[in-house]
C-alpha cells in the first residue's frame, strides 16, 4: 500500500449530507439482507432496467421471509444494472456487511438466516464509524425543526429543511406548533422565519432546500407587495398561478439565505440529477440558473450540491467566479462514478482546492452510506494517482488534497466544532 493510499483509507471523512433514521426509527426497523443490500438508489436503475413496480416493493418487503423469489423478481435486472455506481454499491454492502462475494439466491438466503438477530444500540453509530471511517454526518431530515441526536449528539448534525418555503409551501398550523407564530401577513411570516432560526440556528449544522425537484432553481429578486398578495391568496386557501408560486418561493427563499447568513450557516442547494426514475424537467436543475442568487448574497456561503450532474461544467464556473460558492460531491460517486472522477480532474486544475468537499452519501440506512464513502474514497484515490501519473502532482500534493476535500475544508466552511458545543450546552440546560 502506497502513503498515499494509507492516507486516503486511515483519515476520517466528513459525511456533508444524509437522510439517516434516528437511532429509534432505526432499531425498530428490521433486520433483512435485501433491504440492507437493495433499499437505496439502485431502484431507479431496477426499474429502468425493466423491473416492474410490483417486483421492487416485493423485494424490499422485508415481512415476506421468501428472499429467494424476492430476488428473483428483480434477477434479470439486476443483472443488467450491476455494473452502475449504484449497482457497485450494492455488491460493496454484500461484501463488506455480508461476506457476499457474487449475489445469488443461495448466498442472499444464507445472510438472511446468518443474520436474524435484533438491532442493537449504538449498531448504528459503530458501523458508520467503524466501517466507514466518518468523522461526522450532516443530515437532512426534511424538517425544519432541530433537535440533538441523543445517541450520538456530536455525531450526527442536522440541518434545518427550507424546501417547504422555496416551494411556497406555508404551512400555518406547522409553523404555530413550531415556533408559535400565527401567520396572516408577509410581517408575521417573516417573524416565523426569525423564530426558526433563533430556535434552532445554533444547534444547526446547515440549511437544506432540494425544492428543484419541484421549481426552477431559477432565482429572481420579489417585491414585499407582490408577495404579500400571493400569500394572502394561499392563506384563503385560493388557487395561486404557478408565476405566483414562484414568486412567494422566491421571497421566503431570499429570507432564509438572509437568516442563514446572520447565523452562518451554509445554504445547501440540491442541483442536477433527481433521486427515482421518470420525469426530470431538466431545465430546472443546472446550477447555473442560481447566478443571481449567488450573486445578491456574498455574504451567505452556498454548497452547491450533487456536481449538478450532467451540468457539472457550469458548476466549475461558478465554484471558479463566486467566492461563497462550495462544491459537494455528495452522491455523485454512485449517480456516475466516472463522471465524478472526471469532474474532479477539472475541478482541480480550475477552482481553489478549499471550495471541494468530496463526499456525502445521500442514503438512509447505514451500510449504504459505508458502501458510499468506499466509492468515495476509491474514485478520490484513482483522481489522485492519476494527477501523479500525468505529471500534476507528486504524492505529497496529492496527500495535501486528499485531507483538505476530505475534511479540512468541511471543518473551515462548517461550524462543525461550535455546533457541539452549542449542542452540549443545550443538552445540559435542558437536564437541569
Amino acid at each position: 500500500m502506497t502513503d498515499l493510499q494509507q492516507h486516503i483509507w486511515t483519515t476520517p471523512l466528513v459525511d456533508t449530507h444524509e437522510h439517516q433514521s434516528k437511532e429509534r426509527e432505526y432499531l425498530q426497523t428490521p433486520v433483512d439482507v435485501l433491504v440492507e443490500l437493495f433499499d437505496n438508489y439502485v431502484t431507479a436503475d431496477l426499474a429502468v432496467a425493466g423491473a416492474s413496480s410490483e417486483a421492487i416493493k416485493r423485494l424490499l418487503s422485508a415481512s415476506d421471509p421468501d428472499v429467494r423469489a424476492r430476488f428473483e423478481g428483480v434477477r434479470r435486472a439486476w443483472e443488467a444494472c450491476q455494473y452502475t455506481g449504484y449497482g457497485s454499491a450494492v455488491r460493496l454492502i454484500a461484501r463488506i456487511a455480508f461476506g457476499i462475494e457474487r449475489i445469488t439466491p443461495e448466498a442472499l438466503g444464507e445472510a438472511q438466516r446468518r443474520n436474524r438477530a435484533d438491532r442493537q444500540p449504538g449498531e448504528r453509530l459503530r458501523t458508520l464509524k467503524e466501517f466507514g471511517n466518518l468523522d461526522h454526518v450532516q443530515v437532512d431530515h426534511f424538517r425544519r425543526w432541530v433537535e440533538p441526536d441523543e445517541s450520538a449528539p456530536e455525531f450526527f448534525l442536522y440541518d434545518i429543511s427550507w424546501a417547504a418555503f422555496c416551494q411556497g409551501d406555508i404551512n400555518t398550523a406547522g409553523i404555530v406548533q413550531e415556533v408559535g407564530v400565527d401567520v396572516k401577513d408577509l410581517p408575521s411570516l417573516r417573524r416565523a422565519m426569525e423564530a426558526i432560526f433563533a430556535k434552532y440556528g445554533r444547534i444547526a449544522i446547515a440549511v437544506k432546500t432540494q425544492h428543484a425537484y419541484g421549481r426552477t432553481l431559477r432565482w429572481h429578486p420579489r417585491e414585499d407587495s407582490d408577495a404579500e398578495a400571493v400569500l394572502q391568496k394561499v392563506l384563503r386557501q385560493q388557487a395561486v398561478t404557478p408565476e405566483e408560486n414562484l414568486c412567494l418561493g422566491d421571497w421566503c427563499w431570499a429570507r432564509g439565505v438572509e437568516l442563514a447568513g446572520e447565523y452562518h450557516l451554509p445554504f445547501k442547494i440540491h442541483t442536477g440529477y433527481y433521486a427515482g426514475w421518470g420525469r426530470m424537467p431538466v431545465h430546472y436543475i443546472p446550477a447555473g440558473n442560481l447566478w443571481e442568487l449567488l450573486a445578491a448574497y456574498p455574504g451567505t456561503r452556498f454548497v452547491l450540491m450533487h456536481i449538478a450532474y450532467p451540468y457539472s461544467d457550469e458548476l466549475v464556473a461558478l465554484a471558479k467566479r463566486y467566492p461563497n460558492v462550495y462544491v459537494d460531491m455528495c452522491w455523485a460517486w454512485s449517480i456516475d462514478p466516472y463522471s465524478a472522477g472526471d469532474f474532479l480532474r477539472r475541478f482541480l486544475h480550475a477552482v481553489p482546492i478549499n471550495k471541494l468537499f468530496v463526499f456525502g452519501g445521500d442514503t438512509r440506512l447505514p451500510w449504504a452510506a459505508v458502501a458510499y464513502a468506499t466509492q468515495a474514497r476509491e474514485g478520490l484515490l484513482r483522481v489522485l494517482q492519476d494527477e501523479i501519473s500525468d505529471g500534476f502532482l507528486n504524492e505529497a500534493s496529492a496527500m495535501h488534497i486528499a485531507t483538505r476535500v476530505m475534511r479540512e475544508n468541511q471543518y473551515e466552511c462548517f461550524d462543525v466544532e461550535g455546533r457541539r458545543a452549542n449542542i452540549l450546552r443545550l443538552m445540559r440546560h435542558e437536564e437541569r
